[in-house]
């Protein structure tokens, strides 16, 4: 019998022991490292794909379900309390449910239609919307219902009675009575982040968006930079200040707590959401629709602007370098658009607030002709790629309905008048601000909140024929876009018999004194008495006739001829 060799089966024992076995260990745990990535890849997939739909899912729940139950009184008090380290005496919520807790309201959901509809509303603060959105191109449109309450706001404490600043700190102003009406304020912001560079954003543009989803009207109030407000728990400062006081305080809901609460102790007005675009987002979004058509009815005179671009269409008034964009009708691109909201060489800080919301309803206007008001759903993604903002897709679903169904009657504009809504002062340091003159703001706000009246119906039922008795071009389009501005519906219908009228004339074809939009015509657009003429005809085709002469002039804000500025106006 043979015998092995022992140091053979000790090399053949080592070969198994030291290179198969650690060989054979180190396949299986990259074979279960594989599965693992493979598993964590599938998951991160399945998240993504989650959070892409996650706005979508509490929708489709509603497409599901036979009925839907609004939120008790008591979901309606789940609140986000506004905290501040040296907050003290607050006072109770605003428009706060009672304690008891009804039963819930059961709304029988809605079916899809052709055409979207205004949406029935609650009687409480919340919005219950119905419409169809298409999500997919092969899918037939699915009738969406979404409820989400308004944020209710707690007041903060008011300042301490002995703190000094300088100027009188002035008490808090009252609430606003909604009366009932159901109000979605939004805070629209434009910042100059991008032009400073000093890290410090101001928010020269404020314009408060307030929509009645009980009525189907929206109304726009500016709110000029140099307005000098309290800003709550720190000092009197300028208004456009408190954007960058909020990212500095500590406020534990960022800086739209602090503006929101500013707004509420300045002017009583609670707004409910922001959004906040900068001046390329402002840009891009005018671009994206294709660019905007805007009416100038006060010529603007300015220097080239730093991240804006002089209209192609405006002229070289002088050798220093200033530009003026005359009377007329013009197509924008971004840069150009901005340029024109921009501007206030010849103008005045409340005068580029107005010219800011004309953008806005130009904006409106070429997204809802051109579809892409519709696509909101399908373009919400990018939307909130230039624009910062807590409003979420099922905010802007519950709107979208108003927003198609409007018209331009519908829209109201504010805006602050200087010396009668506020009073020119100089601080210590030398600034020159606004202080705001409650007696007279008040009905104006009071006013803000409130939809058309009655008498404002009427008028926007009478049918104005515009006809251009001149040589400029676009003068009926510039005339007809300054009275539906007001609420007047006016036709533009191109040149008249002949172009050398020299006074604009009014002629009324209904002879009514009583309920007449004829006065409110004439003072719009600066029509003598004496070039009124009376002339009823039970057949007529209008009511009104508007033949514009060379003298015409619908500039009634405070713009100065071009040629005359002075630059900025004390106390601006």
């Amino acid at each position: 019998m043979s015998v092995r060799n022992p140091s053979r089966l000790r090399r053949t024992a080592g070969f198994i022991a030291f290179r198969i076995v650690p060989f054979i260990l180190m396949v299986a745990i990259l074979w279960a490292a594989l599965g693992i990535i493979q598993a964590y890849v599938r998951r991160v997939g399945e998240q993504v794909e989650a959070e892409q739909r996650s706005s979508i899912y509490p929708l489709t729940a509603t497409v599901l379900a036979p009925t839907l139950m609004s939120p008790s009184a008591k979901d309606l008090r789940s609140v986000s309390f506004y905290k501040m380290s040296n907050a003290q005496n607050v006072k109770p919520p605003v428009d706060v449910a009672p304690t008891a807790t009804p039963e819930p309201v059961i709304i029988a959901q809605a079916f899809a239609t052709n055409t979207p509809h205004a949406p029935e509303l609650l009687a409480t603060n919340t919005s219950a919307a119905t419409l169809e959105v298409t999500l997919a191109a092969t899918q037939p449109p699915i009738t969406l219902q979404a409820t989400r309450p308004l944020p209710t706001v707690m007041f903060l404490g008011d300042p301490d009675a002995g703190q000094v600043d300088v100027t009188a700190i002035p008490t808090r102003v009252e609430p606003i009575d909604r009366h009932g009406y159901d109000l979605f304020n939004v805070l629209l912001l434009g910042s100059d982040g991008e032009i400073t560079n000093d890290g410090f954003v101001r928010t020269d543009t404020m314009i408060i968006l307030s929509i009645n989803r009980t009525t189907g009207t929206v109304g726009m109030l500016s709110l000029p930079r140099d307005l000098f407000v309290y800003i709550p728990a720190w000092r009197m400062a300028r208004i456009n200040q408190t954007y960058a006081r909020g990212q500095s305080g500590g406020w534990s809901d960022g800086t739209f707590e602090l503006m929101r609460q500013m707004l509420l102790y300045n002017f009583g007005v609670n707004v409910h959401y922001y959004a906040m675009i900068d001046l390329s987002g402002f840009k891009e979004i005018i671009d994206t629709i294709g660019g905007v058509d805007v009416t100038v009815d006060c010529a603007i005179e300015d220097l080239p602007l730093v991240g804006a671009e002089v209209p192609s269409m405006a002229r070289r008034v002088n050798e220093e370098g200033y530009f003026a964009l005359d009377v007329g009708y013009y197509h924008l691109t971004g840069p150009e658009a901005l340029w024109y909201a921009r501007s206030r060489f010849n103008s005045t800080d409340f005068d580029r607030g107005r010219r800011q919301q004309q953008i806005l309803r130009a904006i409106w206007r070429k997204a809802r002709d051109t579809g892409e008001l519709a696509n909101l759903p399908q373009l919400w993604g990018q939307v909130t790629q230039v624009v910062d903002t807590n409003l979420g897709l099922e905010d802007m679903l519950g709107l979208l309905p108003i927003a198609l169904n409007l018209n331009p009657g519908s829209i109201e504009n504010f805006a602050l008048t200087r010396t009668y809504h506020t009073l020119p002062w100089q601080t210590p340091d030398g600034d020159y601000v606004q202080l705001p003159l409650y007696d007279t703001l008040r009905p104006l706000l009071e006013d803000f909140y409130q939809p058309p009246t009655e008498s404002q119906i009427v008028i926007d039922g009478a049918q104005i024929r515009v006809l251009n008795g001149t040589t400029n071009a676009d003068w009926d389009r510039v005339a007809a876009d300054r009275l539906g501005w007001s609420g007047l519906s006016a036709i533009p219908m191109g040149t008249a018999d002949r172009t050398d009228y020299v006074e604009t004339t009014l002629v009324d074809y209904t002879g009514q004194s009583k309920g007449s939009s004829r006065d409110e015509i004439a003072k719009i657009l600066n029509i003598k008495p004496e070039n009124i003429l009376v002339q009823p005809d039970p057949n007529r085709q209008s009511d009104f006739e508007v033949i514009l002469g060379s003298s015409y002039n619908s500039c009634t804000f405070a713009v100065l001829p071009v040629g005359a500025s002075e630059g900025e106006v004390e106390g601006e």
